[in-house]
């Protein structure tokens, strides 16, 4: 009897134990452990990049920069930016934050987070197409990468509300997470409708809750960090000792070849066994009325300018191509695709972001594409001829000049062609 009351009661027991160390654990806001920050760089685990407790100080350190994306980064090949960056001794190491399904709402609670260690720096983001559909970021990706520590950090660094932080509580309020927490929604809600600030009882709320994310933070942010740093190591061997852009794209493109030799679309081996193959033929056409003029997306991509606005952060922007090949059988228009990189170019360039590079028309080159949608072998070594001089130069002070009426805009989350 009494094992049985004890298997009754031990998960309650467990989870008292760990309430206990988190109320009765000092508080450490930060992880100042260069090696962890060496193998959280990479691992693009969402208690890293939606936790403070390494990736900030990581940052702050100046040895690493941020590269805002989403599944591109995870795919690993001797081009990718932190193999290339590790190889050849770059000043800088990325920081890999985000992941399969992240978007710019993720993206913007992460820049945020960040706000004082991107002070006048330097970040890396890569705009993925695909983020742009009719209806953007669904409630299963939101869910999955929503960090309540985040969403307490932006309500307390709120002095006076703005139009975008009036625009995020509004975004936050459409999802299942947020609508569950009746105490967080009825915190939101006033500040979509008109409130201008925190009332002092909900600031204290906030701050005693935010403490106790903090120390949870610390204690466990480092569950389930795997570190690609062996890959990594393994990838940085087989390029040449010396970097020469010729030599390294004809290895680009002899190994792209050697990867992709079960299927004319010149997709990664492993990725159309296991991924396309089987459903072929169901996909033969399956995406000409895709568009990725008209999303909500745009505003939420706003917001994250506002946030680097704020902290004056210096960006290069990738806009990566879709695989020519396979956007011909699935019939995705590459003509929409330019005139999703003409949209959102305009939406960077009219605020004062001029750091891109588009590389919307390389649809058809050879191995520029790992897959379907993500830079491969040639793709990612075209980025590093932008990425390397970008991040070599000294920091240039921003003049970004925001335009929230038009770009938090129904209309422009619709507007299809841009003059």
């Amino acid at each position: 009897m009494s094992k049985k009351i004890l298997s009754h009661f031990a998960p309650l027991l467990v989870a008292l134990i760990i309430l206990g160390l988190i109320f009765c654990w000092p508080l450490k806001k930060t992880i100042e452990k260069p090696k962890v920050w060496q193998q959280a760089s990479t691992s693009m685990a969402s208690n890293v990049f939606g936790g403070m407790a390494i990736k900030n100080p990581a940052i702050a350190s100046g040895e690493y920069v941020p590269f805002f994306g989403s599944s591109e980064l995870s795919r690993l090949s001797p081009f990718h930016p932190s193999v290339l960056a590790e190889k050849y001794h770059r000043s800088y190491r990325p920081f890999l934050l985000g992941a399969p399904g992240t978007q710019s709402l993720s993206q913007f609670a992460i820049s945020n987070s960040l706000s004082k260690e991107l002070t006048n720096k330097k970040a890396v983001f890569i705009i993925s197409p695909q983020w742009f559909t009719k209806k953007g970021m669904e409630d299963l990706e939101f869910n999955a990468y929503f960090s309540e520590l985040e969403l307490y950090h932006w309500l307390l660094s709120i002095d006076q509300v703005r139009d975008s932080d009036r625009y995020y509580a509004r975004r936050l309020l459409g999802f299942s997470r947020i609508k569950d927490n009746a105490k967080m929604s009825a915190i939101l809600s006033e500040i979509a409708n008109g409130s201008n600030q925190l009332s002092r009882k909900q600031r204290h709320y906030l701050e005693y809750n935010y403490q106790l994310l903090q120390k949870e933070d610390h204690l466990f942010t480092q569950i389930g960090m795997l570190s690609k740093e062996k890959k990594i190591n393994y990838f940085a061997k087989k390029l040449p000792s010396e970097y020469n852009y010729q030599t390294l794209d004809s290895l680009a493109e002899k190994i792209g070849q050697k990867h992709t030799n079960n299927n004319r679309f010149e997709i990664d081996n492993v990725f159309y066994k296991s991924r396309i193959e089987f459903g072929l033929k169901g996909l033969k056409n399956s995406q000409r009325k895709w568009n990725y003029c008209q999303s909500p997306e745009y505003a939420d991509f706003q917001l994250v300018l506002n946030q680097f606005a704020q902290s004056h952060t210096q960006v290069l922007f990738i806009i990566p191509s879709v695989n020519q090949k396979w956007s011909d059988y699935t019939g995705l228009s590459q003509e929409m695709l330019q005139r999703f990189a003409k949209k959102i170019k305009y939406q960077l360039q009219s605020q004062g972001f001029t750091d891109i590079a588009d590389f919307s028309k390389d649809a058809n080159v050879r191995f520029f594409m790992a897959d379907t949608i993500h830079l491969g072998w040639r793709g990612w070594l075209r980025a590093d001829e932008a990425i390397a001089p970008f991040l070599a130069q000294p920091y240039q002070p921003t003049n970004y000049h925001l335009n929230n009426a038009q770009f938090f805009s129904k209309k422009w989350q619709n507007q299809e062609n841009i003059e």
